[in-house]
Formats: structure tokens, C-alpha cells, sequence
């Protein structure tokens, strides 16, 4: 039996928290869409943003101790996070408002593009044939994911809104790794999420102020309260904790290859609930998983 010390092992579990990651994020987009129709954008990304991060602290405060939070570079951390994931989220909402679900699907899967974009970019990493035939698997599975019936996906607002999403996501979640080298994955995930959480609320508060649409909480029933506390807990929180873990070991390009599993995430979460099984997202899982695999060489292709 393979020891779970070992490099191979510690690949393997770091793309289990990239697929545990992108589960949590997936069964919470059902939850989000109520939760749309009802919120303003910017109050819905601070209520999420907010309780993700009060959450984070909390832990990362019982979990690593208050020396923990004390050294902490708290302002880097939260600018960073506010300007990137904060923007992120407020984005992904808008996109989801203003388009259609086939529309930030297609622009959600580009994000492994975006990721080794910036790897190439920046780290000068090398476009092996792996990497390609693993990106081009990945984005087949994606396609293969949705549910195109009746779908007219458009390049208006809400596209552009999702693109600026996936764009913004990427470059924080590379940066939250690369620019707080000395922080835990939990700390790191803390510090930005909250940062997040705070830039919105501000942004909120101000919009607010100037006469915009007002948040009617009261308006929420039990039910949606509890669809919230698990868009802020399980899709945002431990979902980018996992995150983190996984693009720290894996680099931010083949850990965006598993976002185009999601859709097969949410058949399965329906499936349990009674909803018939799709053996098309099913495929479509098989193409992103061969995809993961071909571009960490875990299956050679070629010349060895």
C-alpha cells in the first residue's frame, strides 16, 4: 500500500480537495438563485461574503490560536481579497441575473484557460502536449455538461460580467497563494474572503446611501435564510478552503480543470433527490477527470 507521504499521494489528495471544492461550490448554485431574484447583487455578494468570512476567522481563530491572527499581514490580505474575490462573487452574481444558466456555464469554463494563461504569463510554464490534450478534455467535458434545450447563450452584459468573474477569481486565488507565502491555507482563505466580505458590505452601504434598490431582509423566509447560510458556508467557505489547499499544490491551472465537473456535481445532488440519472453529465465527468490526468501526465501520452 502506497504511503500518503509520498508526491503521488500528495497529488492525488490535493485533486480530491479540488474535486470536494468544486462540489461544496456546485450544490450551492441551486441554493443562489432564489436568493437573486429577491437580493440586490451587491447585498447578496456582502451577506455571502460576509458570513464566509466571520466564519473563517472564527475558525482559523480555535484552529491556529490568536498568535496566528496576531502576525498576520491583515491589510494586504484584505485588499487583496476585497479587489479580486470580493469582485469575483459580485460578478458571478451579476452574470447569473443578467444572462442565462447556458451562458455563465460556457464562460465559467474557461476559467482552467484563464488559469494556465496566467502560469504561462507569469511562471513561464511550459504548453506541453499533456497540458493541451488536458486543457482540450476538460473544456469538451464542460460543453458536454450543460443543458443546451432551448438555450440562445448571448455575449451581452451578463457574459461580460461572468468573464470579469472567472477573470478576477483566478488571478485571486493565484495570488492569495503567491502573496501571503506565510500564512496556512485556512489563514489565507480568511484573510481574503473577509476582505471580500467587507469590501462588498462598504460598497453596499454606499450604494445604499446614494438611493439604490435596499435589501429587504426581513422578506426571507426560514427556508431561504438556511439556502444563504449554506451559499456563505458550504459553497464560499469550505469550498475556497479546499480551493486554496488544492491550487498551493497543484498551481492554479490544474486545479481550474476540475470547475467543469461541476455540473456533473449538481445531476448528482438532484439524482439524490429524486431526479432522473444523466448519463451525458456523466460523460461529461469522464472527459474532465481523463482531462486532469492527462495534464499532470498521471496517463502519458506520447513519446516518454
Amino acid at each position: 500500500m502506497q504511503s500518503l507521504t509520498t508526491p503521488r499521494a500528495g497529488v492525488i489528495n490535493a485533486n480530491l480537495m479540488a474535486m470536494c471544492s468544486m462540489m461544496a461550490w456546485a450544490v450551492g448554485l441551486p441554493a443562489a438563485e432564489p436568493l437573486i431574484r429577491l437580493l440586490p447583487s451587491l447585498s447578496l455578494t456582502a451577506g455571502r461574503m460576509g458570513l464566509a468570512g466571520l466564519a473563517l476567522l472564527a475558525a482559523w481563530l480555535v484552529i491556529e490560536g490568536p498568535r496566528a491572527l496576531a502576525r498576520a499581514r491583515w491589510g494586504k490580505g484584505l485588499v487583496l481579497g476585497g479587489a479580486t474575490i470580493g469582485l469575483g462573487a459580485y460578478c458571478l452574481i451579476v452574470g447569473q441575473r443578467l444572462s442565462d444558466p447556458v451562458t455563465v456555464a460556457i464562460v465559467s469554463s474557461s476559467l482552467p484557460v484563464c488559469g494556465i494563461a496566467l502560469e504561462v504569463l507569469l511562471d513561464r510554464r511550459p504548453l506541453t502536449l499533456s497540458l493541451i490534450v488536458g486543457l482540450a478534455l476538460s473544456l469538451i467535458g464542460g460543453l458536454l455538461a450543460m443543458d443546451w434545450t432551448g438555450a440562445r447563450p448571448g455575449l451581452g452584459l451578463g457574459a461580460l460580467a461572468c468573464l470579469v468573474s472567472v477573470v478576477a477569481f483566478t488571478l485571486g486565488s493565484r495570488l492569495t497563494v503567491t502573496a501571503l507565502p506565510d500564512e496556512t491555507p485556512l489563514g489565507r482563505t480568511a484573510l481574503t474572503v473577509l476582505g471580500a466580505g467587507l469590501f462588498a458590505t462598504l460598497a453596499a452601504a454606499i450604494q445604499t446611501w446614494r438611493g439604490a434598490e435596499v435589501a429587504n431582509w426581513s422578506s426571507l423566509t426560514p427556508a431561504l435564510w438556511g439556502m444563504l447560510l449554506f451559499y456563505a458556508l458550504a459553497s464560499m467557505a469550505i469550498s475556497q478552503v479546499l480551493w486554496i489547499k488544492a491550487v498551493g499544490q497543484l498551481g492554479i491551472g490544474t486545479a481550474s480543470l476540475h470547475i467543469n465537473a461541476a455540473p456533473f456535481y449538481v445531476m448528482l445532488l438532484l439524482f439524490a433527490m429524486g431526479q432522473p440519472w444523466n448519463w451525458m453529465q456523466a460523460l461529461a465527468a469522464v472527459f474532465v477527470g481523463l482531462g486532469v490526468l492527462v495534464a499532470q501526465k498521471l496517463i502519458p501520452i506520447g513519446r516518454r
